[in-house]
């Protein structure tokens, strides 16, 4: 059995060399990062067991990266903070995004040690746990015709050899439904591995695929089972031109080495409904995109948003041991005309906020209100703008801007998605953006960041 692994992210030299240092005699293969950039990277390559994370750092703080990787994958490793500026607040938030404990600097060794043993445990309980569940977990969820389309098609690609690509918008439970793929085939007992494209860098991006000397890479950690490339539009050139070869010749080289090695793992990877052309080499378009299977958003099947809500109520009281709660009718009912711009992402959030916050066993309207009311993106409601002490060609103006801001924001920044949402040809509505000054550039980056 190898040691576990755990990686150090804190910007203070000295406290990664003395954790390295300390867990390393106790048998742990520990790896250690100066930055986000370089927590990303090692933690996307060497997909530790742990990793404690330093929440002030001067690229992007912890917090900030505990939340990206809790949203990005299903099976997130365990971590726990650190900080030398610790508050109750913070301590909270991040134990809220999925942190598994919280640790003061400056350090106690004694403190530390048992804080990485207990997590470690708990990560090992949490990981059984999920085997045990995950086929029912990543089940579509619903009697939708749209939800029983898309189980079946998953069904029928189970046990096929060739890429698969599911298309969706963000937060549509593409990985889920990779890892259904995958655990109702042939491979489900060999590795899923999880790639984030936007985490691969140019000039590193063959070294983290394919190992460099005797350091193995993430092909070398799948074997012959699956692999899952998340958003594959966001694959940087050099990692599009290492994928071709790897599709084409079906065999890779690790960096330094003279002998290449057979690849025999199943692809599947997610893009988005509007990927634009060129983003992606067409010749590994071609290859990718052997299957193809539509994921749809939660607004096409929001019946099933009452089963949806109970499916994640038990999954969240059995599994994370919180209490339960029900929905009530017009909570349900709420909840069915929400646009869900986050999709089954967002309802699985606000789930477990609103099982941590506690109260009564009924979630009411009145909570669900409150909960859109904090999500909603901060732009002036129409009716706070007073039009109609405006003429009319202005007040139209200001109603289009508004429109077309609040759209945009529910299409995650994608103006091909808006064309299609506000019934608009692309050239038109370009033009429309332009001409209102609305920037739908710096509307994307925000989301994205």
């Amino acid at each position: 059995m190898r040691a576990p692994r755990i990686l150090v992210v804190d910007d203070e030299a000295d406290i990664r060399g003395l954790v390295k240092e300390i867990l390393s005699e106790e048998g742990y293969e520990v790896e250690v990062a100066a930055n986000g950039v370089e927590a990303r990277t090692l933690r996307q390559r060497h997909q530790p067991d742990l990793v404690l994370l330093d929440i002030w750092m001067p690229d992007v703080d912890g917090i900030t990266l505990l939340r990206e990787w809790f949203s990005t994958t299903a099976n997130s490793c365990a971590v726990v903070m650190m900080s030398g500026h610790g508050t109750v607040d913070t301590a909270v938030e991040a134990t809220r995004l999925g942190a598994m404990d919280f640790v003061e600097k400056p350090l106690s060794l004694a403190k530390l040690l048992r804080t990485v043993e207990k997590a470690l445990e708990g990560a090992r309980a949490r990981k059984t746990s999920a085997r045990t569940k995950s086929s029912a977990i990543a089940t579509p969820v619903g009697k939708s015709r749209q939800v029983q389309q898309l189980r079946n098609e998953l069904l029928r690609h189970a046990n096929s050899d060739v890429s698969l690509m599911l298309i969706g918008e963000f937060g549509s439970g593409r990985e889920a439904f990779a890892r259904f793929v995958h655990d109702h085939g042939s491979r489900a007992a060999k590795p899923f591995v999880a790639i984030v494209s936007s985490a691969l860098r140019e000039l590193d991006a063959e070294a983290a695929l394919f190992g460099q000397g005797g350091q193995g890479g993430m092909i070398d950690e799948v074997s012959d089972g699956t692999l899952f490339i998340n958003e594959i539009g966001d694959l940087p050139p050099a990692a599009q031109r290492a994928l071709l070869g790897l599709l084409e010749t079906r065999s890779y080289l690790r960096l330094g080495d003279s002998k290449s090695r057979p690849f025999h793992a199943r692809i599947i990877c997610s893009a988005q409904p509007d990927i634009e052309p060129g983003v992606l080499r067409r010749d590994l378009l071609s290859h990718l995109s052997a299957a193809l299977t539509r994921v749809p958003s939660l607004r096409e099947y929001a019946e099933d948003v009452p089963d949806l809500l109970r499916h994640h109520v038990d999954r969240m009281v059995d599994g994370e041991g919180l209490t339960f709660r029900r929905f009530s009718i017009a909570a349900q009912n709420r909840l069915r005309n929400y646009p869900w711009p986050g999709n089954v992402q967002e309802l699985r959030a606000m789930v477990r906020r609103l099982l941590l916050q506690g109260g009564g066993e009924e979630v009411s309207l009145e909570e669900i209100e409150r909960e859109l009311l904090q999500a909603a993106p901060p732009v002036e409601t129409l009716v706070k703008q007073d039009l109609l002490a405006l003429g009319l060609r202005e007040a139209r103006e200001h109603f289009e801007r508004a429109y077309l801001q609040q759209q945009l924001l529910l299409c995650h920044g994608k103006v091909g998605q808006l064309a299609k949402r506000v019934g608009m040809e692309r050239t038109h509505l370009y033009r429309k953006l332009r001409a209102l000054g609305v920037d739908f550039r710096s509307v994307s980056d925000d989301i994205e960041s």
